[in-house]
Protein backbone atom coordinates (compact mmCIF):
# COMPACT_ATOMS: atom_id res chain seq x y z
CA UNK A 1 0.00 0.00 0.00
CA UNK A 2 1.69 3.50 -1.23
CA UNK A 3 2.76 5.36 1.82
CA UNK A 4 0.85 8.47 2.94
CA UNK A 5 2.47 11.55 3.53
CA UNK A 6 1.48 13.97 6.17
CA UNK A 7 -0.49 16.35 5.87
CA UNK A 8 -1.19 16.42 2.42
CA UNK A 9 -1.25 12.47 1.27
CA UNK A 10 -0.40 12.33 -1.95
CA UNK A 11 0.08 8.53 -3.76
CA UNK A 12 2.65 7.53 -6.33
CA UNK A 13 1.51 9.54 -9.43
CA UNK A 14 0.11 12.12 -8.05
CA UNK A 15 3.48 13.14 -5.61
CA UNK A 16 5.57 12.75 -8.94
CA UNK A 17 3.25 15.16 -10.55
CA UNK A 18 3.51 17.58 -8.29
CA UNK A 19 7.47 17.61 -8.15
CA UNK A 20 7.39 17.55 -11.68
CA UNK A 21 5.13 20.46 -11.49
CA UNK A 22 7.68 22.56 -9.34
CA UNK A 23 11.14 21.39 -10.97
CA UNK A 24 10.93 19.29 -14.56
CA UNK A 25 14.67 18.93 -14.44
CA UNK A 26 14.57 16.53 -11.01
CA UNK A 27 18.36 15.07 -11.13
CA UNK A 28 18.24 11.61 -11.91
CA UNK A 29 19.14 10.24 -8.59
CA UNK A 30 16.55 11.85 -7.04
CA UNK A 31 14.04 10.91 -9.80
CA UNK A 32 15.17 7.53 -9.72
CA UNK A 33 14.83 7.41 -5.70
CA UNK A 34 11.02 8.68 -5.74
CA UNK A 35 8.98 5.76 -6.26
CA UNK A 36 11.02 4.30 -3.39
CA UNK A 37 10.10 7.16 -1.02
CA UNK A 38 6.75 7.39 -2.11
CA UNK A 39 6.19 4.12 -1.58
CA UNK A 40 7.74 3.42 2.36
CA UNK A 41 8.44 7.23 3.09
CA UNK A 42 10.17 7.35 6.52
CA UNK A 43 11.72 3.81 6.48
CA UNK A 44 13.28 4.07 3.33
CA UNK A 45 14.93 7.37 4.46
CA UNK A 46 16.31 5.68 7.62
CA UNK A 47 17.44 2.39 5.92
CA UNK A 48 19.36 3.93 3.24
CA UNK A 49 20.99 6.17 5.67
CA UNK A 50 21.96 3.60 8.45
CA UNK A 51 23.48 1.51 5.67
CA UNK A 52 25.21 4.35 4.22
CA UNK A 53 26.73 4.82 7.15
CA UNK A 54 27.93 1.32 8.47
CA UNK A 55 30.06 0.75 5.37
CA UNK A 56 27.53 -0.25 2.67
CA UNK A 57 27.43 1.96 -0.77
CA UNK A 58 23.86 3.01 -0.53
CA UNK A 59 22.12 6.70 -1.22
CA UNK A 60 21.73 7.69 1.98
CA UNK A 61 23.12 11.26 1.20
CA UNK A 62 20.17 10.83 -1.78
CA UNK A 63 17.48 10.14 -0.17
CA UNK A 64 17.91 12.20 3.04
CA UNK A 65 18.01 14.97 0.30
CA UNK A 66 15.20 13.79 -1.31
CA UNK A 67 13.20 13.63 1.82
CA UNK A 68 14.26 17.06 2.73
CA UNK A 69 12.21 18.48 -0.77
CA UNK A 70 9.34 16.95 -0.03
CA UNK A 71 9.00 18.24 3.51
CA UNK A 72 9.05 21.31 2.21
CA UNK A 73 6.20 20.36 -0.57
CA UNK A 74 4.32 20.02 2.69
CA UNK A 75 4.46 15.94 1.48
CA UNK A 76 6.67 14.77 4.50
CA UNK A 77 7.04 16.22 8.63
CA UNK A 78 10.57 18.07 8.15
CA UNK A 79 11.00 17.19 11.70
CA UNK A 80 10.24 13.67 11.47
CA UNK A 81 12.50 13.62 8.36
CA UNK A 82 15.84 15.23 10.39
CA UNK A 83 15.20 13.10 13.82
CA UNK A 84 15.10 9.87 11.81
CA UNK A 85 17.99 10.48 9.54
CA UNK A 86 20.36 11.80 12.42
CA UNK A 87 19.73 8.64 14.59
CA UNK A 88 19.95 6.11 11.47
CA UNK A 89 23.48 8.04 10.75
CA UNK A 90 24.28 7.84 15.07
CA UNK A 91 23.50 4.21 15.03
CA UNK A 92 25.06 3.45 11.38
CA UNK A 93 28.32 5.08 12.44
CA UNK A 94 28.30 3.02 15.24
CA UNK A 95 27.80 -0.10 13.95
CA UNK A 96 30.53 0.69 11.79
CA UNK A 97 32.71 1.18 14.58
CA UNK A 98 31.31 -1.94 16.41
CA UNK A 99 32.56 -4.24 13.42
CA UNK A 100 36.03 -2.52 12.90
CA UNK A 101 36.32 -3.22 16.43
CA UNK A 102 35.66 -6.93 16.41
CA UNK A 103 36.65 -7.98 13.43
CA UNK A 104 39.04 -4.93 12.24
CA UNK A 105 42.22 -6.43 13.01
CA UNK A 106 41.92 -9.66 11.93
CA UNK A 107 41.02 -8.62 8.53
CA UNK A 108 43.92 -6.39 8.38
CA UNK A 109 46.22 -9.17 9.73
CA UNK A 110 44.80 -11.98 7.36
CA UNK A 111 44.55 -9.40 4.56
CA UNK A 112 46.18 -6.08 4.94
CA UNK A 113 49.52 -7.73 3.45
CA UNK A 114 48.00 -7.76 -0.53
CA UNK A 115 46.58 -4.02 -0.40
CA UNK A 116 49.76 -3.03 1.03
CA UNK A 117 48.78 -2.39 4.83
CA UNK A 118 51.69 -3.58 6.70
CA UNK A 119 51.48 -3.46 10.35
CA UNK A 120 53.95 -0.81 10.16
CA UNK A 121 51.66 1.13 8.34
CA UNK A 122 49.08 0.32 10.93
CA UNK A 123 50.94 1.44 13.59
CA UNK A 124 51.01 4.95 11.67
CA UNK A 125 47.54 4.96 11.39
CA UNK A 126 46.93 4.17 15.05
CA UNK A 127 48.86 7.01 15.72
CA UNK A 128 47.09 9.28 13.39
CA UNK A 129 43.62 8.39 14.60
CA UNK A 130 44.90 8.77 18.38
CA UNK A 131 46.12 12.06 17.27
CA UNK A 132 43.00 13.30 14.57
CA UNK A 133 40.41 10.84 15.06
CA UNK A 134 37.58 13.20 16.65
CA UNK A 135 38.59 15.38 13.29
CA UNK A 136 38.14 12.65 10.69
CA UNK A 137 34.96 11.54 12.14
CA UNK A 138 33.15 14.86 12.47
CA UNK A 139 33.94 15.68 8.65
CA UNK A 140 33.95 12.24 6.99
CA UNK A 141 30.59 12.33 6.69
CA UNK A 142 30.84 15.18 3.80
CA UNK A 143 33.50 12.90 1.74
CA UNK A 144 31.84 10.23 -0.28
CA UNK A 145 34.09 6.78 0.60
CA UNK A 146 34.86 8.38 4.44
CA UNK A 147 31.19 8.50 5.10
CA UNK A 148 30.79 4.79 4.63
CA UNK A 149 33.99 3.96 6.33
CA UNK A 150 35.16 5.88 8.82
CA UNK A 151 33.49 4.09 12.07
CA UNK A 152 35.19 1.20 11.15
CA UNK A 153 38.37 2.55 10.63
CA UNK A 154 38.06 3.92 13.98
CA UNK A 155 37.00 1.00 15.45
CA UNK A 156 40.35 -0.92 13.83
CA UNK A 157 42.21 1.76 14.81
CA UNK A 158 41.09 1.25 18.60
CA UNK A 159 39.50 4.88 19.02
CA UNK A 160 38.15 4.04 22.34
CA UNK A 161 34.09 4.34 22.19
CA UNK A 162 33.58 6.63 24.83
CA UNK A 163 35.85 9.19 22.48
CA UNK A 164 34.32 8.43 19.33
CA UNK A 165 30.65 8.45 20.36
CA UNK A 166 30.94 12.60 20.91
CA UNK A 167 32.12 13.04 17.45
CA UNK A 168 29.75 10.72 15.61
CA UNK A 169 27.08 12.50 17.17
CA UNK A 170 28.23 15.98 15.91
CA UNK A 171 29.11 14.63 12.74
CA UNK A 172 25.45 13.35 12.45
CA UNK A 173 24.19 16.36 13.42
CA UNK A 174 26.10 18.52 11.12
CA UNK A 175 25.53 16.28 8.25
CA UNK A 176 22.34 15.86 8.59
CA UNK A 177 21.35 19.24 9.40
CA UNK A 178 23.51 20.70 6.40
CA UNK A 179 21.57 18.24 3.76
CA UNK A 180 18.35 18.63 5.00
CA UNK A 181 18.09 22.22 5.07
CA UNK A 182 19.94 22.19 1.83
CA UNK A 183 16.76 20.11 -0.01
CA UNK A 184 14.43 21.95 1.93
CA UNK A 185 15.55 25.21 1.26
CA UNK A 186 16.13 24.69 -2.65
CA UNK A 187 12.16 23.34 -3.10
CA UNK A 188 11.75 24.61 -6.82
CA UNK A 189 15.64 24.67 -7.89
CA UNK A 190 16.61 21.36 -6.63
CA UNK A 191 17.78 20.43 -9.77
CA UNK A 192 19.99 23.58 -10.44
CA UNK A 193 21.14 23.73 -6.83
CA UNK A 194 21.67 19.78 -6.38
CA UNK A 195 24.05 19.87 -9.75
CA UNK A 196 26.18 22.79 -7.97
CA UNK A 197 26.39 21.18 -4.68
CA UNK A 198 27.82 17.79 -6.18
CA UNK A 199 29.96 19.75 -8.63
CA UNK A 200 31.31 21.33 -5.39
CA UNK A 201 31.70 18.09 -3.43
CA UNK A 202 33.56 16.70 -6.30
CA UNK A 203 35.85 19.73 -5.87
CA UNK A 204 36.50 19.35 -2.26
CA UNK A 205 37.01 15.44 -2.66
CA UNK A 206 39.77 16.38 -5.03
CA UNK A 207 40.89 18.57 -2.25
CA UNK A 208 41.06 15.79 0.11
CA UNK A 209 42.93 13.54 -2.38
CA UNK A 210 45.43 16.53 -2.95
CA UNK A 211 45.99 16.79 1.07
CA UNK A 212 46.72 13.28 1.57
CA UNK A 213 48.88 12.86 -1.23
CA UNK A 214 51.20 16.05 -0.08
CA UNK A 215 50.93 14.76 3.49
CA UNK A 216 52.09 11.81 2.20
CA UNK A 217 54.80 13.27 0.05
CA UNK A 218 55.80 15.27 3.36
CA UNK A 219 56.16 12.18 4.99
CA UNK A 220 58.14 10.55 2.99
CA UNK A 221 60.46 13.74 1.94
CA UNK A 222 60.67 14.53 5.80
CA UNK A 223 61.72 10.82 6.65
CA UNK A 224 64.60 10.56 3.77
CA UNK A 225 66.18 13.76 5.37
CA UNK A 226 66.35 11.80 8.87
CA UNK A 227 67.86 8.78 6.78
CA UNK A 228 70.64 11.23 5.26
CA UNK A 229 71.40 13.04 8.23
CA UNK A 230 71.78 9.41 10.12
CA UNK A 231 74.07 8.04 7.50
CA UNK A 232 76.23 11.51 7.76
CA UNK A 233 75.80 11.25 11.50
CA UNK A 234 77.66 7.65 10.85
CA UNK A 235 80.06 8.59 8.46
CA UNK A 236 81.68 11.44 10.92
CA UNK A 237 81.65 8.88 13.95
CA UNK A 238 83.91 6.21 11.39
CA UNK A 239 85.76 9.03 10.47
CA UNK A 240 86.50 10.46 14.05
CA UNK A 241 87.64 6.95 14.91
CA UNK A 242 89.94 6.18 12.06
CA UNK A 243 91.57 9.42 13.30
CA UNK A 244 92.08 8.39 16.93
CA UNK A 245 93.56 5.32 15.58
CA UNK A 246 95.76 6.97 13.34
CA UNK A 247 97.63 9.37 16.50
CA UNK A 248 97.86 6.31 18.16
CA UNK A 249 100.38 4.98 16.13
CA UNK A 250 103.06 7.62 16.36
CA UNK A 251 103.11 7.31 20.26
CA UNK A 252 103.22 4.02 20.18
CA UNK A 253 106.46 4.01 17.01
CA UNK A 254 107.92 6.50 19.35
CA UNK A 255 108.08 3.93 22.78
Amino acid sequence: MPFAFPPAPLTGAATTTALAAADPALPGPLAALAPLLEQYGYPAVALFVLLDNCGIPAPGQTILVLASVYAGTGHLSFAAVVAIAFAAAVVGNSLGHLIGATGGRAFVHRWGPYVLLTPARMARADGFFARHGGKVVTVARFIDGLRQTNGIIAGTTGMPWRRFQPFNVLGAALWVGVWSAFGYLAGANIGAVYRTAVRYQLWLLAGFGLLVAALVLHRLLRRRGRRGRSDDDDADNDGGGDVGDGSAHPEHSED
